[in-house]
């Protein structure tokens, strides 16, 4: 039976502290743990699977993959037949006798349950609509390097509060005991079953939610705050109406200023300065992006072995 991780509620409060640790440790020790290093010369294989566009996903993934011992094989979606010629499951069910894991950066977080259902290795959802939990591992990861326990901190997150940075950060941060705050204006509020999952966690792990369309509230005494950008893939058409939308809500020095004085800044890049962000605060003192970036690496070689660890017979 294989280990997924397909949402961020799919790791226990437990089980998320040691893919942290993990992390950490194979930050220290990147060759210490290689999964994927076969016998004599050989090198297991984990599928990258990519419909959308990457930079840190791609090349986090690549890398920690060579790092593991293994080989990370790019597969581009739109010269796949997934889903075209080929059904998920039919995918899933070829690509489990080739390969030791599937991760996949795609649109639909039916798709994800689909392979994930049909196949007899791991399937990590590098991205989708609805979540991007590969990047709050990092970015929790981030959060204890800087700040210790994250049990009990607060984390605001402004902007879109209904997009997948939002979904996650609501079921990541209540997984690790976090109070999570998400201002954002009405009609762009996270949907109704995440937040109810958020809140059932939180109740398990003494963290909170708060959902508020007022940005004083949601970052004040906030010791980390958090933003992404206001257009995500495939909405550009909305580009204009959306800036417009959000700009109350930009994470500027003023933002700054009402979390606690040592409050740390995060961003998933790619940031647009002057938007959702200052240039003044992404490029200042408190910003930790570049760590968090550099995260990305540390946090899914650490999942990925934690997987395969889980994931034998």
């Amino acid at each position: 039976m294989s280990r997924h991780f397909l949402v961020d509620t799919d790791l226990s409060p437990a089980e998320q502290a040691q893919v942290l640790d993990l992390a950490l440790q194979l930050k220290r020790e990147p060759a210490s743990l290689q999964p994927l290093a076969g016998p004599g010369a050989s090198r297991k294989t984990v599928a990258v699977i990519f419909d959308k566009t990457s930079t840190r996903t791609r090349v986090s993934f690549a890398a920690g993959i060579a790092e593991l011992g293994g080989n990370p094989l790019i597969i581009a979606g739109n010269e796949a037949q997934i889903g075209h010629k080929e059904s998920v499951a039919d995918t899933a069910r070829v690509l489990e006798r080739m390969v030791a894991a599937i991760v996949w950066r795609t649109f639909a977080q039916s798709g994800l349950q689909e392979m994930a259902e049909h196949s007899a290795v791991p399937v990590v959802n590098a991205l989708s609509d609805d979540y991007h939990p590969c990047q709050l591992l990092a970015d929790l990861l981030t959060i204890r390097e800087h700040r210790g326990d994250l049990a009990g901190l607060t984390l605001a997150y402004l902007g879109d509060g209904a997009n997948n940075m939002a979904n996650s950060y609501l079921l990541a941060g209540a997984t690790a005991g976090m109070h999570i705050r998400i201002g954002a204006p009405a009609g762009y509020q996270p949907d109704a079953a995440v937040l109810a999952t958020a809140k059932e966690r939180a109740a398990q792990t003494g963290g909170s939610v708060l959902v508020t369309e007022d940005l004083d509230e949601a970052v004040a005494d906030a010791d980390v705050l958090a933003t992404d950008t206001w257009v995500s893939m495939g909405q550009e058409a909305e580009k204009a109406a959306r800036q417009e939308i959000f700009r109350a809500y930009i994470l500027d020095a003023q933002a700054l200023r009402q979390a606690k004085p040592d409050a740390i800044v995060l961003h998933c890049l790619p940031a647009y300065r002057g938007y959702e962000i200052s240039a003044e605060v992404l490029d200042g003192p408190q910003s930790v992006v570049w760590d968090e970036a550099e995260n990305r690496v540390h946090a899914q070689k650490a999942l990925l072995a934690w997987l395969l660890e889980r994931s034998h017979g």
